[in-house]
């Protein structure tokens, strides 16, 4: 099945054919198998050892999709934008789930759908709200949108996978104590516990390795197998260390990556730059390829509860309202406090909308509501989640091409690497005159301030923390008439040997002179 999705994702490429996504032909393939065994007599024993385990899933598959997510990202589009990614994900994801769960809540009073408690709606409210970027993102490169656009999608739904885990498991605690009436103030504080708590470990133990790879001279050529075989345990390290501190490892494992990527992946030796990069872009892609095929067979083999379609679709339409409220309501806040050339056009904002499918987090979040949960409600849950991932990776991520078209947002960034976008041109262009007028009195202090936090980080980080981190003293290479450097070393810093300049995730290796 694996080769089959490969073989077959490499064919959808080559004649661009957006109709089939990548992530929505393995899970084809998943269901077609999954069928096939339905139908056989081997379903009882294929059960036993191919069914979706969700505790197999967080351990072992989702850790090296987040952390190349982090190690991957083109820092200057993230940062520039990340304020509103984390507006969009903990905020933005917050509204979706308490609008999803309310609504669904209140859909079984009225006698609309089926009738859950008010917890349980808002833990469905929790899981439903992680979004997948992998089939829309696949699309977003090969079609060249916006790069601000891909930042806020991407890191939008990165992001939101952790809050939605926080949420869910915040909403689950509160469902078992329900007798001690925690309060709602004691559940926003948990989650923000949750989530810096996991962000400051992920980023400490980025920093350990940096210092650790810095100072241990591991870089010569009989040490390189352990230097490789270190960077590797790094992150997975952060990942166990907080999950078993009670946190979360998606969290501490994406700012793992990135500070890795920032600060240890400088003091590594070339070869080793070369293996640990390969190594992560492969692991990652087979990881993500089997996630849908798992998907997609247990969806096949699974039993499911096609009674309540009232439940089902209402909760769609429910959870579409959710998204525009999440949306809508973010990008409104955030437009306020940026100024006129950098705000989110309305266009963006719909293809935001549009571009929240559900994948696997949901799918397995679900799959652990059905044994949190009461036997029938957990079921319910369950199989309306299975129709909206189905619906949403095979309907919506295949018409992701045409509505990008429709908004006309496709083509901004085709030939332009996403590093270079940004030089010069911190942000959006494009806003209109109505939205000048009325944001005019509020632009003046809100300006000030985004101009003295933006480079704030810059300075601390060059000044500072490049040169504490990393072997070199930050020095970053200016201009490419200069040759290659006669060390095998990078020079440290954010101008390393190997630049992400394109948010294919596709990983160009070589000296500063010959990066594309």
């Amino acid at each position: 099945m694996l080769v089959l999705s490969f073989v077959l994702g490499h064919v959808i490429r080559r004649h661009k054919f957006y109709y089939l996504p990548e992530a929505s032909a393995s899970l084809l393939i998943g269901l077609a198998v999954g069928g096939l065994a339905n139908v056989s007599n081997t379903e009882t024993s294929i059960r036993g050892w191919f069914n979706f385990h969700e505790e197999f899933f967080l351990m072992f598959l989702l850790p090296p999709i987040i952390f190349q997510s982090g190690f991957s990202l083109a820092p200057k589009p993230f940062f520039s934008n990340f304020g509103a990614i984390i507006t969009f994900a903990i905020l933005g994801t917050f509204i979706a789930s308490t609008v999803t769960g309310v609504l669904v809540y209140l859909g079984g009073l009225t006698f609309l759908m089926y009738k859950l408690p008010l917890v349980e709606c808002l833990m469905f409210g929790a899981l439903i709200s992680a979004t997948d970027p992998v089939t829309v993102l696949s699309i977003f490169q090969e079609l060249g949108t916006d790069t601000n656009l891909y930042a806020l999608v991407f890191g939008e739904s990165v992001l939101n996978d952790a809050m939605a885990i926080s949420l869910y498991r915040t909403m689950a605690s509160v469902r078992s104590n329900a007798s001690a009436g925690q309060g709602f103030l004691l559940v926003v504080v948990s989650f923000l516990e949750t989530f810096v708590g996991s962000l400051s470990s992920g980023v400490l133990v980025g920093f350990t390795s940096a210092l650790l790879f810095k100072y241990a001279g591991l870089d010569v050529d009989n040490l390189q197998n352990l230097e490789c075989c270190l960077f590797v345990l790094f992150p997975y390290f952060s990942y166990m260390l907080s999950e078993g501190l009670g946190l979360s490892g998606i969290v501490s494992i994406l700012f793992t990556g990135i500070v890795m990527k920032h600060y240890t992946f400088s003091n590594l030796s070339g070869n080793s730059q070369r293996f640990v990069a390969a190594f992560f872009h492969l692991i990652s892609s087979l990881a993500e390829t089997f996630v849908f095929i798992y998907m997609g067979f247990d969806i096949a083999i699974e039993q499911h509860s096609w009674s309540h379609v009232g439940f089902i679709f209402f909760a769609i339409l429910f959870i579409g309202v959710a998204r525009a409220a999440n949306v809508f309501s973010c990008a409104y806040l955030v437009n306020l406090a940026r100024p006129v050339n950098h705000k989110i056009p309305v266009k963006h904002q719909k293809a935001l909308w549009y571009s929240g499918l559900r994948g696997a987090m949901a799918f397995a979040l679900a799959l652990q509501s059905a044994h949190d949960l009461p036997e029938g409600h957990g079921k319910i849950i369950f199989t309306a989640t299975t129709a909206i991932v189905m619906l949403t990776v095979l309907l919506i991520g295949g018409s992701t091409g045409k509505m990008l078209e429709a908004l006309e947002v496709v083509g901004d960034g085709q030939n332009v690497p996403l590093e270079e976008s940004f030089e010069g041109n911190n942000g959006y262009t494009r806003a209109s005159n109505d939205e000048e007028t009325s944001s005019r009195n509020k632009i003046k202090m809100k300006l000030k301030e985004l101009h003295q936090s933006t480079p704030s980080f810059g300075a601390l980080d060059r000044n500072y923390l490049t040169p504490f981190f990393t072997t070199q003293n930050g020095k970053d290479n200016q201009g490419d008439s200069e040759g290659p450097h006669q060390s095998s070393r990078p020079s440290g810093g954010s101008g390393t040997q190997i630049e992400l300049a394109r948010p294919d995730h596709q990983i160009e290796l070589g000296q500063p002179d010959q990066v594309q």
